[in-house]
């Protein structure tokens, strides 16, 4: 297990909080129960922020002929839509939606030539109501893997994500279980896949990020 290089920012920001209050509690304060509360506070705010941006060693599923999840989370849509933006067709859909206590890094859920990016400012409601993968904040990355079938995948930010990170750049080349990305904070990653595809997960299952396919593609 390591801490992510998107959290360093915000570890630093957070163990300076937490020594200095420490130290101004062991200094200043007289009750010897509001220092232990005060520290304690401190300590914890290190270590949840240490626990939110941890980076974990996984055994990566490499299967061209699988779409493996981008994200760790729970799975919240299973269906077929229609897909305006880049396809212009019936894609089946799967959804996952992260809490505050699950990895937040995105894994490629294929490998293949980024053939697509955009990103979306917008709003931050609930990742949890489907409107989320339109109307709030997120990318849309495609891509095309060595036999032409193209995955479209979104990061979306939610309620209390403030921020989508993401590494693809158009003409790159992804490898299956690879970075993609962060979302920080609670947020949502939407797969879009070729209508003829087999899903393998329900509603309701969990998920985990480069491990846990999603369809046979």
């Amino acid at each position: 297990m390591k801490i992510h290089e998107e959290g360093l920012p915000f570890l630093i920001i957070a163990c300076t909080v937490a020594i200095a209050g420490g130290v101004l509690a062991a200094i200043y304060m007289d009750s010897a129960v509001w220092k232990v509360v005060l520290i304690t506070l401190c300590v914890l705010l290190a270590g949840i922020t240490t626990f939110f941006f941890r980076n974990p060693n996984r055994d990566v599923t490499v299967d061209s002929s699988l779409v493996v999840s981008p994200a760790d989370g729970r799975v919240i849509e299973v269906d077929k839509v229609f897909v305006e933006e880049y396809f212009g067709c019936e894609c089946t859909r799967i959804s996952i939606f992260l809490s505050l206590f699950n990895v937040h890094i995105t894994w490629y859920p294929t490998g293949g030539e980024i053939t697509y990016f955009k990103y979306y400012p917008g709003a931050h409601t609930f990742a949890f109501l489907p409107k989320s993968s339109e109307k709030n904040e997120h990318t849309s990355i495609v891509v095309k893997d060595e036999n032409g079938r193209e995955v479209m995948f979104r990061q979306i930010a939610g309620i209390v994500a403030r921020r989508v990170v993401s590494y693809a750049k158009e003409g790159d080349r992804s490898e299956q279980g690879a970075q993609a990305g962060f979302i920080k904070f609670g947020s949502r990653l939407t797969v879009l896949i070729p209508g003829d595809s087999e899903p393998v997960v329900k509603v309701g299952d969990i998920v985990k990020g480069s491990v846990t396919p999603l369809a046979r593609i």
